[in-house]
Formats: structure tokens, C-alpha cells, sequence
């Protein structure tokens, strides 16, 4: 196999891969072995036909599509290896030649990381975040654990905003159901806003046992094209009305959520505390972003759009996870949304480039720094991550690829360039708003006309 690269510029290359006739003729060999099971001719017994005799019948392109695949998939990876190309996207395969007796050829375009030029990352000015806990603050995370240990109630009354509809619904247009909109025994949030259009709102003031025709019109860039911008009807069937009963805050309570309290006082003292702790690790973070964002824009790079859309195509892959965890498929995400994958694409882009600038600009800086992850680092992460999944040290070690290893190392140096950037940072106060001095005068003001009345 030969290996040539051209580089097209704007961090893009081609890879023009050679493959030598022997493998062609053993890919098309795996490829009818693979098909003969499905082809039939008179005079032989099914998965009998000679090779020879397909081709001459059906031409031999019968095999080459997925005896193209399987060089492909057995070469690219060589090749990658070969390139010495540090390549950030998928590659967009084109087959140049494919014929019995002769070579294949094939090119592989992709995106190569791109080179930074660094702005300034060091003395990087940020703002001092206030970190003081509010009553407020305090009354308000309580609330959440009481309502994290309420409990769900069926009640025989109205729907109203807040409450759980258990419902079985199908839509209609034109009369006829339509493919995924229907549902059975399902569990929607009034208020939560899952469903299209004015859904939820029209179930307000239903009880269970109640028919209810919903009626709503699509969005006009609905992912659908044959429901976009038209109106459809749904029949729901409200089965239950179901809501959450919040329990009393005293010292039983106190005492069943948290074994080191004993009254409602001590409970309010050690929410305090780690209210405390979690925006001292917040303000941190929020420190840390801001530095990091304005490195990034003092940078200067040239992100290839085949990166990006890699990077938009991950990001669409971790929100599906999301979905499937809560029992929903994108698809119906997408269904009662108005979303598209088009529209998915575009809204994370800017996200997308955020991630690929904030992740090249620190790599680049562990780079110029000469920052190194130590064997004694590694060790300290991949115990850190044997607890997370509570595993024993030895035994995650050999659940680790090599790759995950290398993944590991760089985590750590990225993790100790974000260290240097704010080991270096000004701390400046937020701006003050202007809003009550203006308010101060318009009242001073406002004293003096009183004062000339009297």
C-alpha cells in the first residue's frame, strides 16, 4: 500500500491511499463469499453459483461496492497512521478506481488540527465573583430537598399548571393518524413545555376520565416536512392527574435526610456552609471560563468547517444519550419540539466552536509550556475514576485502552494549563449598576419639588 498526502489548504488535506491488486481480488472474493447465500440460479442449489458465472451474468461490479468497504475499512487505518497527519474529523471517502486486475485507489479528505498563534494568557484579568450566601439562597435550596423527598399523589381534581397528566393520546390530520403522534400512558409535565404548540395548556382544567381534543398547529421549519406549519388534531385520554406532596420541614424531617443534624437550625447552618463551598467551586469556574474565553479571542486559528461539524455531530450524540435517560428518543424529541437535525446543527455551532478554541488554545499553551502528565498524575486519575465507577484500581487498569490512556494524559495537561492561566489572573470588581444612582437622584430630586410645596 502507498500513502500520499496534499494539503488543500485551510487546515484540510487529501490522503490518496493505494492498494495493491492481491488485496482487490481478495476484498472481491470476501464479498461474494459474504453474497453468494442470496443468489439463486437455475441449475444450482442456493449459495452453489460459481463466482464467474455471477459476474459474466450480472457484470463483476456486482462486488465492488462491498469489496470497496472492506478496503476501506482494513486500509484507512493504516493510512491515517501513515499520513503523520494529526486529523480531527471523520474522512470523506471517494473511490478512484476499483477493477479486477488492478490496483484500488482511493482519496480520504479531512480536516487537520489547526495551529494556534496565542494572544496573551498571562495576567488575564477577570472578574471577582461574590461568593456570600443569601437566607434567600438558603430557604430556596431547602425547598428543593423538600420537594426531592415529596411525594407523588394522585388527586381527584382539575389539571393545573405544575401537575402530571397521565395520558393516552393520538393525532389526527385530515382525519387520518399520523406516524408518531401517538402515545399510551405517558407521563407529561404541564408546564414543561415537551409537547408542541399550546398542548399542555389546553389540558389545564381536565380530570381524569375526561376526553379532551387538543388541537395545534405545527411549526412552519417542523423537521417533519408532511406536518410543517399544518394544524392537527389530538384526542387525549386523561387517565390520572397526578401531583407532589411536600413534606414538613421540623426536626423529623431534619433527622430523616440528614443523620449529623439534629434540628432545623443545624440543618440551615450546614446548608449554608455548603452553599458556601459549591459557589466558591462555581465562582472558580466562572473565573476559569472567563479567562480561558478571552485567551481565546485574543488567539488567532483557523478552524476547518469538517472539525466543527464533527464537533456538532458529538454534541447531537450526548444530547440523544440525555434523551434516552429520561425515555425519550430524539426522534420524538424532535416530533414534539418543532426541531430538526438541521437546525439542531446550526443552533450548537457557535457552542461547538467555543469547545474546539477553548480545547486547542489550552493544549497549545501545555505545548509552549512544556507541561507533562506524569506517570504519577496518571495513576492519581485513573484511581480517581476506579472509585467514580467503584472499581478496584488493578481492575479498571485493564478495562483501559491505550487510547483512553493517552485521552487521560491530556485531560491532565489541559487541566494543568487552566492551573498556570489562573495562577497568573487579575481579579477586578464587577461594574456597579448605575440603576439606583439614578433612582437616588430622580428621589432627590423628587424631595426638593416637596420641599419648595411646603
Amino acid at each position: 500500500m502507498s500513502v500520499t498526502v496534499e494539503d488543500l489548504g485551510k487546515n484540510m488535506s487529501k490522503i490518496t491511499v493505494t492498494v495493491p491488486a492481491d488485496k482487490v481480488e481478495k476484498a472481491i472474493n470476501q464479498s461474494y463469499n459474504r453474497q453468494k447465500g442470496q443468489i439463486s440460479m437455475p441449475g444450482f442449489r442456493k449459495g452453489k453459483v460459481p463466482r464467474y458465472l455471477i459476474e459474466k451474468t450480472y457484470g463483476p461490479e456486482v462486488f465492488y461496492e462491498e469489496a470497496s468497504n472492506i478496503l476501506v475499512r482494513e486500509e484507512y487505518p493504516t493510512a491515517y497512521d501513515e499520513s503523520g497527519l494529526d486529523i480531527v474529523s471523520q474522512p470523506d471517502i471517494e473511490i478512484v478506481q476499483i477493477e479486477k486486475g488492478k490496483e484500488f485507489i482511493f482519496e480520504a479528505t479531512v480536516a487537520v488540527k489547526p495551529d494556534v498563534e496565542l494572544g496573551e494568557y498571562k495576567g488575564v484579568t477577570v472578574t471577582k465573583v461574590d461568593v456570600d450566601v443569601t437566607d434567600e439562597e438558603v430557604d430556596a435550596e431547602i425547598n428543593k430537598e423538600l420537594e426531592k423527598n415529596g411525594r407523588t399523589v394522585t388527586v381527584d381534581r382539575a389539571i393545573e399548571d405544575g401537575d402530571v397528566a397521565h395520558i393516552d393520546f393520538v393525532g389526527y390530520m385530515d382525519g387520518e393518524p399520523f406516524e408518531n403522534g401517538s402515545g399510551e400512558d405517558f407521563d407529561l409535565e404541564i408546564g414543561s413545555h415537551s409537547f408542541v404548540d399550546t398542548f399542555e395548556e389546553q389540558l389545564i382544567g381536565a380530570k381524569a376520565g375526561d376526553d379532551v381534543e387538543v388541537n395545534v398547529t405545527f411549526p412552519k421549519q417542523y423537521q417533519a416536512k408532511d406536518l410543517a406549519g399544518k394544524e392537527a388534531k389530538f384526542e387525549v385520554k386523561v387517565k390520572e392527574v397526578k401531583t407532589t406532596e411536600l413534606p414538613e420541614l421540623d426536626d423529623e424531617f431534619v433527622q430523616d435526610v440528614d443523620e449529623e443534624c439534629e434540628t432545623v437550625a443545624d440543618y440551615k447552618k450546614k446548608v449554608k456552609e455548603r452553599l458556601a463551598k459549591n459557589k466558591d467551586t462555581e465562582a472558580t469556574r466562572a473565573k476559569e471560563d472567563e479567562a480561558v474565553a478571552k485567551i481565546v479571542d485574543d488567539s488567532k486559528m483557523d478552524i476547518p468547517d469538517a472539525m466543527v461539524e464533527a464537533q456538532t455531530q458529538q454534541m447531537m450524540q450526548e444530547f440523544s444519550q440525555q434523551l434516552a435517560m429520561q425515555g425519550m428518543s430524539f426522534e420524538q424529541y424532535m416530533q414534539f419540539t418543532g426541531m430538526t437535525t438541521e437546525k439542531f446543527m446550526e443552533q450548537a455551532k457557535p457552542e461547538a466552536l467555543k469547545r474546539i478554541g477553548t480545547s486547542l488554545v489550552l493544549e497549545k499553551i501545555a505545548e509552549v509550556e512544556k507541561i507533562e502528565a506524569t506517570d504519577e498524575d496518571v495513576e492519581e486519575k485513573m484511581k480517581e475514576m476506579a472509585e467514580q465507577y467503584g472499581m478496584e484500581l488493578d481492575e479498571f487498569k485493564k478495562m483501559v485502552p491505550d487510547t483512553e490512556t493517552e485521552n487521560i494524559k491530556r485531560d491532565i495537561q489541559v487541566g494543568k494549563a487552566v492551573d498556570l492561566i489562573m495562577d497568573n489572573v487579575k481579579e477586578k470588581a464587577p461594574k456597579k449598576s448605575t440603576a439606583k444612582k439614578s433612582t437616588t437622584k430622580k428621589s432627590t430630586a423628587k424631595k426638593d419639588d416637596d420641599k419648595k410645596e411646603d
